[in-house]
């Protein structure tokens, strides 16, 4: 008989921890504190944060993206998470400043030629040779003329995170340009900044301002003959297809700003700022390094598996244009700001002399 009891009340528990597993909700609503799920919670608790850029996941900006939406997850124990929407997959070059102040996507990274529209003092980064070296490029975005520019932002709702740095531009075309006597009557594919116009019209070539995606086409059907830009994106777009030669000439920097929509970043919690700046500041770090590795190796790669012609100009071709190029620098004097303008020259002088003293 105690068998049979038993036996009965092993039946009747487990019944009832069936009830209790199918009818979680209707225990709850009694007051019975069931467990939960840590995941679940952080899930639904989780701040989502929209990263939209245009370019693709093998360049420097698509690679730090992804390293800083990883930094993110860790760092704020998946608090955050970083959506990166690469290949402008959600808004194009000219559609994501304005998308980001609408809080549609909460950060972009365009490059800093694009900032010019919005303040002209952007168009120092623009100015050929105005960074003859890594070290002087380091000094003067991580110091009081980077603080400037970000500072710029801020009267549109934007707060500027970081400078990202891809590398210097080189010269492609169709015919080969060695001496600045070569850029007349070329016709240059560039992005939208009147320093860039003019550096190009100054030794007779004509522009044409076209997006970053639609470079390729244009170049195919002849419509533009030559374009300026880093390694890694002549390789990540196949420039190197549609144009016959390369030169290597370091002319002009090419780096992205990290912005991120100014009411959104307000509205969250301190500690949450501190750490998505912290993985900021770790991804840029890194991507000054790895920006480099990367152009370096694209550029073998273009080497194997193309037939461009690649010229890397002696020092003596570098400064025959850095003479001609920075004759611009005037005309742009009073647009950028004098102070701005000194505080970079002395910067380009320091650095320059140092460089000379080490050949």
């Amino acid at each position: 008989m105690r068998a049979l009891w038993g036996y009965l009340l092993l039946i009747g528990l487990g019944l009832l921890i069936a009830v209790y597993i199918s009818f979680q909700s209707f225990f709850t609503s009694f007051g019975f504190n069931l467990p939960k799920d840590e995941e679940q919670i952080g899930m639904k608790d989780q701040i989502v944060i929209k990263f939209s850029h245009v370019v693709a996941e093998n360049t420097p900006k698509g690679l730090a993206a992804n390293r800083f939406a990883q930094l993110v997850d860790e760092y704020t124990d998946h608090r955050v998470k970083i959506e990166v929407y690469p290949n402008q997959s959600l808004y194009s070059d000219h559609e994501e400043i304005e998308a980001l102040q609408e809080n549609k996507v909460q950060m972009i990274a365009p490059t800093t030629s694009k900032i010019t529209s919005i303040s002209k003092k952007w168009m120092l980064l623009d100015l050929p040779y105005v960074f003859p070296t890594d070290a002087a490029l380091q000094e003067a975005l991580n110091g009081e003329v980077g603080e400037e520019l970000l500072k710029q932002l801020n009267t549109i709702d934007i707060e500027g995170l970081a400078f990202w740095s891809n590398n210097y531009k080189q010269i492609t075309s169709s015919k080969p340009i060695r001496h600045p006597s070569d850029f007349a009557g070329k016709n240059f594919r560039i992005m939208p900044s009147a320093v860039l116009e003019s550096q190009f019209n100054h030794f007779g070539a004509t522009t044409s301002q076209l997006e970053f995606n639609e470079t390729f086409k244009s170049l195919e059907i002849n419509e533009t003959d030559s374009q300026e830009n880093t390694i890694s994106n002549i390789y990540s777009k196949k420039l190197y297809e549609v144009q016959k030669y390369l030169t290597i000439s370091d002319h002009g920097y090419l780096g992205y700003v990290v912005m991120i929509n100014k009411p959104f970043w307000n509205k969250l919690p301190l500690d949450i700022q501190q750490q998505i700046q912290r993985a900021m500041d770790d991804t840029t770090k890194w991507l000054w390094i790895k920006s480099n590795e990367l152009n370096q190796e694209q550029l073998k790669e273009i080497q194997q598996k193309s037939n461009i012609d690649i010229y890397k100009l002696s020092d003596e071709e570098k400064k025959e244009w850095m003479d001609e190029m920075t004759v611009i620098y005037p005309e742009f004097e009073s647009t950028i700001g004098t102070e701005l303008m000194t505080k970079m020259e002395k910067i380009r002088e320091k650095h320059l002399k140092d460089s000379e003293n080490t050949h």
